[in-house]
């Protein structure tokens, strides 16, 4: 086993491919930062981690030019026989550190380190925001992490707080938040005009990203884009972009119903340079989920400067600052004024801008990058969690393992 300068890092990058979301937007920036200012260490990339989650085509979906990869499955039972059995730090040759990723959590690590990444518990909230079969699976996962996990990294103050609060067991000292940030690393990035958009102009468009799924809460927002036409705003057309999700498959005949499909725009999955061009582009970004551990498209959008309307809810602020205008994700009417007011004020529009590029100047990769690096070797440095509990409780250690 190497030593605390010169760890062995076992890294979770099954959901970084081609179709990624934020989890694996946040595996994928995090390891690359990491690869770029610490090569010293040695990182085993893990293609397949675990039994919930599959993709066959990983890493040929996204390879990595450093770091070396850690067993590779063609199917998803070879790779649960794999992860789930108890010396599997043997065949991962004992790494230093371990560290989850995609929801799932090993419960067999003797001497690594297991780091676990806690993104959000949406799905306790609401069990409605997702399927079953997912909420099972995720909630598993991070039941799991409560009791295994050595440290666990939280994505915001908001979703540590959420945690601590579902799994008070959990010791707050071993929690630590570490900010996702934008996967664009250049600002001046020129953007692509999707197909979908050509006939329209710049600036000419309200925008909303992120799958298309009841947690994101694309339902109110027509409801108040519906309710903006009604008052006479300006007749911008409303585009989603974003994958269909699940549990919205009625959402199209939802916006007929309104009447206002003939205004809205779906893009489907789009490239990150079609992504860069509508945020530089977009009249205003409005992301009223109802519950985020993060919230990404806000950042990303901000980066870019776009003027953001943005949930009032969880995260949200933290990330937004004071750059963005804050609403109720549940208050149609507030979001149909705020386009109003906005439509009709360029020089507001103008400073939510500029404000907004301040603020995601705050994020930065490497930061994050760093902070993780110094939590790995804080983790070295210290007992596993379970030899703590079974020196403070030797009877409930032997019950909880």
């Amino acid at each position: 086993m190497l030593t605390n300068d010169n760890m062995h890092i076992g890294f979770d990058i099954s959901q970084t491919g081609s179709g990624k979301a934020g989890c694996g937007f946040f595996a994928h920036a995090m390891i690359q930062a990491m690869l770029e200012i610490a090569p010293e260490h040695h990182y085993s990339l893990y293609p397949s981690f675990g039994d919930f989650y599959f993709d066959a085509l990983m890493p040929i979906q996204n390879p990595y030019k450093k770091g070396h990869y850690g067993p590779r499955h063609l199917t998803r039972e070879t790779a649960s026989a794999f992860w789930t059995k108890q010396n599997v730090e043997d065949s991962l040759k004992k790494p230093n550190i371990v560290h989850a990723n995609n929801f799932w959590c090993p419960m067999q690590l003797q001497s690594s380190r297991l780091i676990y990444t806690f993104y959000d518990m949406g799905f306790v909230v609401n069990p409605n925001w997702s399927t079953e079969a997912n909420r099972l699976g995720c909630f598993n996962g991070v039941f799991r992490s409560s009791l295994a996990a050595d440290w666990i990294v939280a994505i915001s103050e908001a979703s540590k707080a959420h945690y601590l609060n579902v799994f008070p067991h959990f010791p707050e000292d071993r929690i630590r938040v570490i900010y996702p940030c934008s996967r664009f690393a250049n600002t001046q990035l020129e953007g692509k005009c999707p197909n979908a958009l050509k006939s329209l102009s710049p600036g000419q468009f309200w925008l909303n990203v992120g799958t298309i799924e009841p947690r994101k809460n694309q339902r109110c927002l027509a409801q108040a884009y519906a309710r903006y036409l009604t008052l006479g705003g300006k007749p911008m057309p409303l585009v989603f972009a974003g994958g269909e999700g699940w549990l919205m498959n009625d959402f199209k005949a939802y916006l007929q119903e309104l009447g206002i499909d003939s205004q809205i725009i779906f893009t489907g999955y789009i490239a990150d340079e079609e992504l860069i061009w509508l945020y530089q582009n977009c009249y205003a970004n409005l992301y009223c989920s109802l519950f985020e551990g993060f919230g990404l498209p806000i950042l990303e959008g901000m980066q870019f400067g776009a003027p953001t309307l943005n949930s009032n809810s969880t995260s949200m602020p933290e990330i937004a600052g004071e750059a963005t205008i804050l609403l109720s994700p549940e208050n149609v009417e507030s979001w149909a004024q705020a386009m109003l007011k906005l439509a009709a004020d360029p020089l507001e529009r103008e400073r939510l801008s500029t404000a907004a590029k301040e603020q995601a100047g705050k994020f930065i990769w490497k930061q994050s990058a760093k902070a993780l690096l110094e939590l790995y070797h804080e983790a070295l440095a210290a007992p596993k969690r379970e030899e703590l509990v079974k020196k403070a409780h030797p009877l409930r250690a032997i019950e909880v393992m």
